[in-house]
């Protein structure tokens, strides 16, 4: 296993991380498909191997099965607690209460109470936000969170599924008022979907921020089980019966074809090659990688000892490269070539916009 970072901290954890969203026994409803760690002994068993292979940051959230999969994976670290790292979130909803959800204080404050106990913890190493509640004020919720770190139940804190602007307003509010600043952001990064490399990339390397990466391989997609003459992959694949994330499919099929080409010139698997590409990209501490078996786990964990030579990187780079938005290609189309030969650095290799 490799170790990072996460951002500027001193906190240090395994590139690649078990995500726990597999865990819990939810048969119905539309992310039943996901669960596939149907009991603790499987749960225990998948948590256990992923120790043993040096891994040691784990990510939930408590809206996962309703909560189940906090307390599986809390059960399954049990007395290695002080030796991982663990990462939950919160934000959506917990209950048929009015109030039972969102990034109020009142919602937070309750919230953390919940997810301590499921996951048998008096601490949370990494405490983010799930995502973007325009009902509440940011500066409540990050003031909650603030409170949170001071009575010493979360350690760091970060937001998952913001846009750049309002993580960037929020930063610059935590840093006025001497609050600790997010430290790290969940976010949705793959092959197929490197939208976030316009603003948050840049965003997260200025600010100091780790990204922790979630659905690396676009919800199975580039496990290279899907093809053009098998769009749903085989009985019981997790696309057969869920689909959530927006990608241009015929695109992504040309890409899976570069993948098994670049996966079977290193002896290696579709997976490994796409998280193997996503650690090379910068600011990106982690990657989240969730499992149903040890034999998928081992698989996607093998990522770590991949190296892909700059000609696989360039492929993939070119085949994947999405088009710049207004007003990033407008800079670089008016940015200074003649100041930028003079200091050796070249407008095509920049830092990702």
């Amino acid at each position: 296993m490799k170790y990072a970072r996460l951002g500027e901290t001193g906190l240090t954890v395994s590139r690649l991380a078990l995500g726990s969203m597999t865990f819990g026994t939810i048969t119905e409803g539309p992310f039943a498909s996901t669960f596939k760690v149907n009991n603790q002994a499987e749960a225990n068993e998948l948590v256990a191997r992923a120790i043993d292979r040096g891994v040691n940051f784990f990510n939930s959230a408590d809206v996962y099965a309703g909560g189940e999969s906090e307390q599986m994976l809390g059960k399954a670290i049990g007395a290695r607690r002080k030796d991982v790292v663990i990462a939950t979130k919160v934000g959506n909803r917990m209950g048929p209460a009015l109030i039972d959800t969102g990034l109020s204080r009142s919602h937070i404050l309750a919230a953390v109470e919940g997810s301590l106990t499921r996951l048998g913890t008096d601490y949370i190493d990494v405490y983010l936000v799930h995502k973007v509640d325009v009902l509440t004020p940011m500066e409540e919720t990050i003031e909650a969170l603030e409170t949170l770190v001071r009575q010493g139940k979360v350690r760091y804190v970060g937001f998952s599924n913001w846009p750049a602007w309002l993580a960037a307003k929020a930063v610059g509010v935590q840093r006025a008022r001497g609050w600790s600043p997010f430290r790290a952001a969940e976010v949705y990064y793959s092959l197929v979907g490197r939208d976030l490399e316009h603003e948050l990339v840049p965003f997260c390397a200025d600010a100091g921020i780790g990204v922790m990466v979630w659905s690396p391989l676009a919800g199975g997609f580039l496990s290279g089980k899907y093809t053009r003459a098998n769009p749903k992959g085989d009985a019981g694949a997790r696309l057969a019966g869920f689909e959530f994330l927006p990608y241009d499919r015929e695109r992504g099929y040309d890409l899976i074809e570069l993948v098994q080409t670049i996966a079977r010139k290193h002896d290696a698997q579709p997976a490994q090659v796409a998280l193997a590409w996503l650690l090379t990209r910068p600011t990106v501490s982690t990657l989240l990688v969730g499992a149903a078996s040890v034999k998928q786990l081992d698989e996607n964990l093998g990522a770590a000892d991949l190296n892909l030579d700059a000609e696989d990187l360039a492929q993939l780079d070119t085949a994947t490269r999405p088009p710049p938005p207004y007003p990033n290609w407008f800079t670089d189309r008016v940015a200074d070539g003649q100041a930028h030969e003079a200091l050796g650095i070249s407008l095509v290799a920049r830092p990702v916009r």
